[in-house]
């Protein structure tokens, strides 16, 4: 291990100006690919954007939805119809069936 070190610290002490630049580059992509902006910062932002963006969606369709309801609710047939639905009210002499899957 000694030997091995020792290479190495002979590569450095020839090639000071060659080492200096390949550690400033080894820094600068560990910067790039690690840092606070880089690419796996980058990556999972846009990960969370997707689902984020998928998540607008659906509460969006969602929204849509629940404006039609209100807009007939308005209408007593409509009342009716959630009160059956939902509810299971009935009128007087009607036999309601539940089927649940």
């Amino acid at each position: 291990m000694t030997r091995y070190l020792t290479e190495i610290w002979d590569y450095i002490r020839s090639n000071p100006k060659k080492f200096v630049i390949q550690a400033g580059l080894a820094l600068f992509a560990f910067w790039f690919i690690f840092g606070d902006f880089g690419l796996v910062t980058r990556i999972s932002m846009e990960l969370e954007h997707r689902q984020l963006a998928k998540r607008q969606a659906e509460q969006q369709k969602k929204i849509v939805a629940d404006q039609g309801t209100i807009q007939h609710a308005y209408n007593p047939d409509s009342i009716e119809k959630a009160a059956r639905e939902k509810y299971n009210f009935r009128k007087k002499g009607e036999t309601v069936f539940i089927i649940r899957p």
